[in-house]
């Protein structure tokens, strides 16, 4: 049986007053979070959703979702991830092409007649489950109904079997599903207790220090900050979203050693000037998601002496695959700033040309990855879409996106060493580069910034500074100035989302 599967189960020896999840104030005990979950698997199992159906869950960041997750996984179900975050539209497409055995969401969505005719459409059975567990659709309800769900033909304890269906953040293009393996998952979280040493002491489950979930679980970082909490038996928060006084509100409350902060949630809390002696439990904050600046590193250092652990892994993945330690930083931070660590134990990492051929240390290329996360065979090598090189140390620095390289005239810009020179400007906060068509140079860059709160600048300035930092080719043909950049679940910049500002904008000033 999956270590993953296993631990799930062993949350069944907690006692029931046992404090599992808190929100809002409010703690849950293991008591509500398991009845809850045992009508989940009672209803899956009544209609023939048993081990190897595909279930998919619109997952937010609420206790509901949290009893759906341990139904399902404790009893060797696949997991269809949905994002609540979409507007209907975009759920019910998204459910429409992903066609899981049955469908699991809350009362909200069922009222919303678009949703509820797609679930009679696809002839699958669904529950609200944020109020109890009530069926409301059923394969009787559709003329395509073919009876009874038929489990997948794959075993639940077999390698390849899927765990996880995954959207990825989809901030370039369109999302992606990437299904995660029970396999992929198990290694994930061995290298991840590899790299931190986490302590396997006796301890009655749900007890201990009291973790932190951060991001949206339907993000890979969510998720995977609520299933290393689920498997470590650990009592954890659970923020509906991130806010500042509610992550520094529950790090005071709750002491915890370690806690995550992306670089966007990272600036917020810099620029809250939130008091040092609310953080003064932490002895790490991890960073990952995106891109973490170290300036922006530094800053939060210098103000709060607290070393920023940054990592860096992907969905496919199913977690980070390299990062750094408290060790680490204290003897490398200053000569090796502006990289994400190293490779995590059981990891390999190489750089390779055009042709496939690893280079030397320090050359940059495509960097890929050999580890059981990556889903591949043993052995086998896993190509990223990251440019990267690699120093003597083994030291990873991520230098750009291949697939987001900008090819003006047959020059190449990358995004970040555009957006990286724009955030060094004293009145941007953020930067994002993205690349359009243009009829004579193929593409040419554009820029979209956040400015600090009250701060004006002109583009002409912003484009002058640019100039000092970069080649002319680099230089954004626009520079255009919003009040916030648009993120995703993970906070990264929504890349559609950003276009269609953009778009708004031009379209008012034309």
């Amino acid at each position: 049986m999956s270590g993953i599967r296993q631990a799930l189960r062993q949350l069944w020896s907690a006692t029931d007053d046992a404090r599992m999840i808190q929100q809002d104030g409010r703690w849950y005990t293991w008591a509500e979070v398991r009845s809850l979950a045992e009508k989940i698997d009672r209803a899956l199992i009544r209609v023939g959703a048993v081990e190897g159906a595909r279930v998919g869950v619109v997952l937010a960041n609420r206790v509901d979702s949290i009893a759906a997750l341990v139904a399902l996984l404790s009893n060797g179900r696949t997991l269809t991830t949905l994002n609540p975050m979409q507007p209907i539209a975009r759920i019910s497409g998204d459910l429409e092409m992903t066609r899981p055995d049955v469908i699991l969401a809350p009362e909200e969505l069922w009222c919303a007649d678009e949703f509820a005719a797609v679930v009679v459409e696809l002839g699958i059975d669904g529950f609200a489950i944020d109020e109890g567990v009530a069926q409301r659709a059923s394969r009787a309800d559709s003329t395509s109904s073919n009876g009874a769900v038929t489990p997948s033909a794959t075993d639940p304890e077999s390698t390849g079997a899927i765990a996880i269906e995954m959207f990825t953040s989809g901030t370039t293009g369109p999302p992606k599903r990437v299904p995660l393996t029970w396999r992929q998952l198990d290694a994930a979280m061995a290298a991840v207790h590899g790299h931190v040493g986490t302590e396997h002491g006796k301890r009655e489950p749900l007890t201990g220090r009291v973790a932190l979930v951060t991001l949206a679980i339907v993000h890979i970082g969510g998720m995977w900050g609520v299933l290393q909490a689920l498997t470590e038996a650990r009592p954890f928060v659970l923020l509906p979203r991130f806010t500042v006084e509610g992550w520094a509100g529950a790090i005071e409350e709750h002491k915890p050693r370690i806690a995550s902060l992306p670089p966007a949630a990272m600036r917020s809390v810099l620029n809250a000037d939130v008091p040092a002696e609310r953080l003064s439990s932490l002895r790490a904050v991890t960073a990952g998601t995106t891109f973490v600046s170290p300036d922006l590193a530094d800053e939060f250092i210098a103000r709060y002496g607290i070393p920023v652990l940054i990592v860096y892994g992907a969905t496919e993945f199913s977690g980070a695959v390299a990062g750094w330690t408290k060790p680490m930083h204290a003897k490398w931070w200053e000569r090796k700033r502006g990289s994400v660590g190293r490779a995590f134990p059981g990891v390999r990492l190489r750089v390779v040309d055009d042709n496939g051929h690893p280079l030397p240390p320090d050359d940059t290329g495509r960097l890929e990855v050999s580890s059981g996360q990556t889903g591949s065979g043993t052995g086998d090598w896993v190509r990223t879409s990251d440019l990267a090189h690699i120093d003597a140390d083994g030291f990873l620095y991520i230098d750009g996106r291949a697939d987001d390289a900008i090819l003006r005239g047959g020059f190449k810009v990358q995004p970040e060493v555009v957006a990286n020179a724009l955030r060094a400007h004293p009145a941007v906060l953020d930067a994002s580069v993205y690349g359009r068509a243009d009829e004579r140079l193929g593409q040419v860059p554009v820029a979209v910034v956040e400015l600090i709160d009250g701060q004006h600048v002109a583009e002409a300035e912003l484009k002058d500074h640019l100039r000092t930092h970069l080649t002319a080719y680099e230089v954004p043909v626009s520079i255009h100035a919003v009040e916030s950049l648009p993120r995703s679940v993970s906070l990264k910049v929504d890349r559609r989302r950003l276009l269609e500002l953009v778009a708004e904008l031009e379209a008012t000033t034309a």
